[in-house]
């Protein structure tokens, strides 16, 4: 006996979840989230790393302490020293006996940085020239921001170009505009939630592109094979056919995101929050978020607008219609005709006909040089043989 719990239902596409049907509620949350998306990037803007806004990093040994403590002190230091200077990040960098602290704080011109290198010196109790100070400028961000767009730019048009040869280019409108909101969602939550955008952010965002395509493409590889041949029938609308699609390969994608998830889950936590590689949090924080948000737009987004597109041609219009009208007929109890419409009345008045002509077409055709049938003279009486005489006499 088949289980009928909602993970079996899932794995064998039986679940019956009404994805397409309801686009328009998925339509209505995507446009709210991308309006605060949106206004957050629009009035709040990002918090940008130092290779970004620019800024100054002083590097400090371990031995100073932790990493909190580092941080505290370095901070302490900057408030009196400089109005408004403070350590925008702390990390741990380096390995093999060569680990130290790497403290980025806000912009310093280069007799501030040389005061609070010295003022570290007295703080953390070691002599400054252990202290090394390096001063990053926000060119080299700009310079990385424009190679990023770029990128994406080439990406989106040679996902285009693949997606229109491979599938249609309904598909293609479909799948692009789910990358671009994948992006969009993703980088409002930043802003909303204040997370460093540093160039680590930046390459994660342009490898989730690659995540959220292959999700796409597994679920419309098996919305192109339900809708083949569709217009064949009049069982299914094509928003049902996807809809289908999606039940059945909805388990697939929850795999596929988990067992991504799971190893990017475990350089965010453990990685960057249990060993303190910080290099690592913004790179595998990206990775986190793109590729949850990547999921759910491949299934809510992506299919029910391909719907939307399709619904729009005459073809697919004739043949909804032709699926709605046969439901009709059969809700009101009527048994739809069986290869086309049912014989009209004229036609079955003319089946009687039809059918003498054949029974005549049937008949054998007479021989060559034989008599043609006709009436006989006098014919016989009573069926009885022998109705004319010889000569041509008349029996009297």
């Amino acid at each position: 006996m088949a289980e009928t719990g909602l993970a079996a239902r899932l794995y064998r596409g039986e679940a019956g979840l009404d994805i397409v049907g309801r686009r328009k509620v998925w339509f209505t949350i995507a446009a709210v989230l991308v309006t605060l998306a949106l206004g957050s990037v629009i009035f709040r803007g990002f918090s940008l790393g130092i290779e970004f806004a620019g800024g100054n990093s002083f590097q400090v040994p371990t031995s100073v302490g932790t990493l909190e403590q580092a941080e505290q002190r370095a901070g302490e230091v900057l408030a009196n020293a400089v109005e408004g200077g403070r350590v925008v990040t702390a990390q741990q960098v380096g390995g093999g006996g060569g680990e130290f602290y790497e403290l980025r704080t806000t912009e310093l011109d280069s007799e501030q940085a040389e005061a609070v290198r010295l003022e570290l010196g007295q703080a953390f109790n070691i002599d400054p020239s252990e202290i090394a100070s390096n001063r990053v400028s926000e060119a080299w961000g700009s310079q990385v921001t424009n190679r990023a767009l770029l990128g994406l730019v080439i990406f989106l048009a040679l996902v285009t170009v693949y997606l229109v040869l491979r599938f249609e280019w309904q598909m293609a409108v479909a799948a692009v505009f789910s990358l671009v909101m994948n992006l969009v969602l993703t980088a409002g939550l930043y802003s909303i939630v204040g997370f460093e955008v540093t160039p680590s952010t930046i390459i994660g965002f342009l490898t989730i592109l690659g995540f959220a395509l292959y999700d796409v493409v597994v679920v419309f590889d098996k919305v192109q094979e339900n809708t083949r041949g569709i217009t064949a029938n009049n069982n299914q609308t094509y928003g049902e056919a996807a809809n289908l699609a999606v039940n059945q390969s909805l388990m697939r994608s929850i795999n596929t995101s988990v067992v991504a998830l799971l190893p990017v889950g475990g350089i965010l936590f453990i990685g960057a929050g249990l060993l303190g590689a910080g290099t690592l949090k913004d790179l595998g924080l990206v990775l986190f978020v793109g590729m949850a948000m990547a999921f759910i737009t491949s299934i809510t987004l992506a299919t029910p607008l391909l719907v939307v597109l399709k619904n729009r041609e005459p073809r697919i219009q004739s043949h909804n219609k032709r699926v709605q009208a046969r439901r009709a007929t059969v809700n009101r109890g009527e048994t739809p005709a069986k290869g086309g419409a049912a014989a009209r009345p004229a036609e079955r008045e003319e089946e009687p006909v039809a059918a003498e002509a054949g029974a005549l077409a049937g008949a054998a055709a007479p021989k060559v040089g034989a008599r043609p049938a006709g009436k006989r003279s006098g014919g016989a009486r009573g069926g009885r043989p022998g109705g004319n005489r010889p000569g041509g006499g008349k029996r009297r």
